[in-house]
C-alpha cells in the first residue's frame, strides 16, 4: 500500500482531510499536518509528504476506509469499524491491538481482525466455541456462499429452520476474509443482521410489534389474531419466552406488544435486534392459538411426589434441550432414559394413556 501517501497528498489538494484524529489542511501558508500528538504548519507538498511518513499508520488508517472500504455502503463501513473499534481507540492504539488481533463476536460467530505491514486488514471468521482451536485443525472456506450450506444443519444433523437458532454448528473456518466478504458471509450465516443493526445505531430501526405483525396475517395464520380475547398479554409472554430466549435465539428482541406494552419477558443481550416476530413464531403461535382454544378438563391420576417430580423434570430437560447431556448412568435424573422408560412401563396401559384415563371421553 505503498501508494497511499500519494493518494492522501492528492487528496489534501483538492480538499481537507479529517479521520480518526488525522488533519491534513492547505492555506496559503502552505499544508499543516496535524495528530493528537502533533502539528506541522507551512509545509510544501514534499515536505508533506515526507511528514506524513513518520505517520504511517494515521496515512494507511485513511487510505483503507476512505478508498478501499469508502462509503458506498454506509452500513458495510459502520460494521467494519465497529469490528475493529474505530473511532473509540485512538489509530496508534487501535493499530497495536490490531496487530495481536481484535476479537467480536457476532451471535454465535467469532470475528478476529488483524493487520499486515501495510495497513490492510484480514479477518478470520469462525464459530465462538471454536475460539481456541488452531486454524490448521479447522475446515477452511473461502467463498461467503459457503455459509449458507454450514448454517442449515446443525451438529446433528438437523435442519435448522431458525437461522439465528442458538444452534450453530462449529467446525469450520474462513481464515482470510477480506472486509467486503466478511461482511456478506455474516449475512449468509444471519441474513439481515447487519442492516438492522445500522439501522437501530442510525435509529431509523422500524420494529413491528405483536399486534402488528398479526394483525397483518391472512390465509392460514390469520386465526393468531383470535388469540387476543382482550384478556391480556400473558400468552404472547409465553410465545417469547419459549423462542425468543437467549439459549434459544442469538437475536435481540425488540418487538413487544404493543407501542404502548412491553412483555414481562427480558428481550435478551444480542448484539443485533429482532425487529419482529420471526416465521418461527408465526408458525409456533398458530398451534399454539389452536390449543389454547381448548377447554380445560379435570382427569385424576395417582402419582408419587417423586414421580410428579419427574414429569417436571422431564418437561425441563425437553424444554431445555438436555436430554444428550444425561447419560444413561445417571438414574438419579428424573429424565435419564431408564427412569424415563421404568415410568412409562408402570403408568402406561396398552393404549398409552397416563395411568390408563383416556385423553378423550370414551
Amino acid at each position: 500500500m505503498g501508494h497511499h501517501i500519494d493518494a492522501l497528498v492528492a487528496a489534501a489538494a483538492d480538499d481537507d482531510v479529517r479521520l480518526d484524529g488525522l488533519e491534513v489542511t492547505q492555506s496559503d501558508d502552505g499544508y499543516t499536518l496535524e495528530t493528537p500528538d502533533s502539528h506541522h504548519a507551512g509545509l510544501s507538498e514534499d515536505a508533506l509528504r515526507d511528514a506524513l511518513g513518520d505517520y504511517d499508520d494515521y496515512a494507511t488508517n485513511w487510505y483503507v476506509w476512505s478508498t478501499v472500504v469508502g462509503e458506498s455502503s454506509p452500513q458495510r463501513r459502520a460494521f467494519l469499524r465497529w469490528v475493529e473499534g474505530a473511532g473509540k481507540y485512538a489509530v496508534p492504539e487501535r493499530y497495536d491491538a490490531l496487530r495481536d488481533g481484535i476479537h467480536h463476536e457476532w451471535g454465535q460467530l467469532r470475528i478476529t481482525a488483524t493487520i499486515d505491514g501495510h495497513g490492510e486488514r484480514s479477518y478470520d471468521l469462525r464459530h465462538v466455541d471454536d475460539a481456541d482451536i488452531d486454524v490448521d485443525d479447522l475446515d477452511p472456506y473461502h467463498e461467503p456462499l459457503a455459509a449458507r450450506q454450514l448454517a442449515t444443519y446443525d451438529e446433528k444433523g438437523r435442519y435448522r429452520p431458525l437461522k439465528t437458532g442458538a444452534n450453530l454448528a462449529g467446525g469450520w473456518v474462513f481464515p482470510d476474509l477480506d472486509g467486503r466478504d466478511l461482511v456478506e458471509t455474516v449475512e449468509t450465516f444471519y441474513p439481515a443482521s447487519v442492516p438492522n443493526w445500522f439501522r437501530e445505531r442510525e435509529g431509523t430501526l422500524d420494529v413491528e410489534h405483536w399486534e402488528d405483525t398479526i394483525g397483518r396475517q391472512t390465509g392460514m395464520y390469520s386465526v393468531i389474531d383470535t388469540w387476543n380475547r382482550g384478556d391480556g398479554h400473558e400468552h404472547v409472554n409465553w410465545v417469547a419466552e419459549a423462542c425468543c430466549d437467549d439459549s434459544q435465539c442469538v437475536k435481540r428482541r425488540e418487538w413487544e406488544y404493543d407501542d404502548e406494552t412491553d412483555l414481562d419477558v427480558d428481550g435478551g443481550d444480542g448484539v443485533f435486534p429482532c425487529r419482529e416476530p420471526c416465521s418461527l413464531v408465526i408458525a409456533a403461535s398458530r398451534k399454539w392459538t389452536r390449543l389454547e382454544g381448548e377447554e380445560t378438563k379435570t382427569y385424576e391420576f395417582e402419582l408419587t411426589p417423586s414421580e410428579k417430580q419427574q414429569v417436571e423434570d422431564i418437561i425441563e430437560a425437553v424444554a431445555d434441550d438436555r436430554i444428550d447431556e444425561i447419560r444413561e448412568a445417571d438414574v438419579y435424573e428424573g429424565s435419564n432414559r431408564y427412569r424415563t422408560r421404568f415410568l412409562r412401563a408402570k403408568l402406561f396401559d396398552e393404549d398409552g394413556n397416563l395411568c390408563g384415563v383416556p385423553t378423550e371421553d370414551e
